[in-house]
């Protein structure tokens, strides 16, 4: 996992350079400390899927291009079979959240599909905000969402439409793993 971390980090430090952004820059862009940020580009720590989106909307590049150093090509449709997606994010701390890209290999994506996994977790749960909107399903499993000071249960075949600049964070309920599919846009 280091490994593709390192490569995302090259990858964005690489367009960060060449579009002369300095690591304060981009920083207060994407709303963490510079040392956060440095860690992104040297892959010492995971880069969440939420920045990512802000990265890749900040140099106008597929979010594919920064996870797998290719550029999409697919045009008319892409296909990604059971477990084929590109992992975008695990937290080792807590391994709170696990998130599989769907749609990495189409090209000017009008929103990101992903798979999310939540793992039972004794503590705060993360939150999460960015720019744009957000679609949730549930899949499987029991979860509380919270957004802006609001709390709500959703179970299998509830769903959940947002403004994603608010924050937000998903709790697996039950002590089981719950997976939803997720649209950011």
């Amino acid at each position: 996992m280091s490994e593709k971390l390192e490569e995302i980090g090259s990858r964005l430090r690489e367009l960060r350079e060449l579009n002369m952004l300095s690591v304060d820059e981009m920083a207060k862009h994407l709303k963490v400390p510079a040392e956060i940020y440095n860690c992104y580009e040297e892959g010492k720590l995971d880069i969440p899927a939420s920045k990512l989106i802000e990265i890749a909307r900040k140099f106008d590049v597929d979010m594919g291009l920064l996870l797998t150093g290719n550029e999409p090509k697919m045009i008319i449709f892409t296909i990604t079979r059971m477990g084929g997606g590109v992992e975008v994010e695990r937290r080792k701390q807590n391994k709170q959240y696990k998130y599989q890209s769907l749609a990495g290999k189409f090209v000017h994506k009008m929103a990101e599909p992903f798979i999310v996994t939540v793992e039972p977790f004794d503590g705060t749960p993360i939150t999460y905000s960015h720019p744009g909107q957000e679609f949730d399903f549930v899949l499987e499993g029991k979860l509380r969402f919270h957004i802006h000071y609001h709390d709500v249960v959703l179970e299998d075949g509830d769903s959940i439409f947002f403004d994603s600049s608010y924050s937000h964070s998903l709790e697996a309920l039950d002590d089981k793993q719950a997976k939803l599919l997720v649209l950011v846009m």
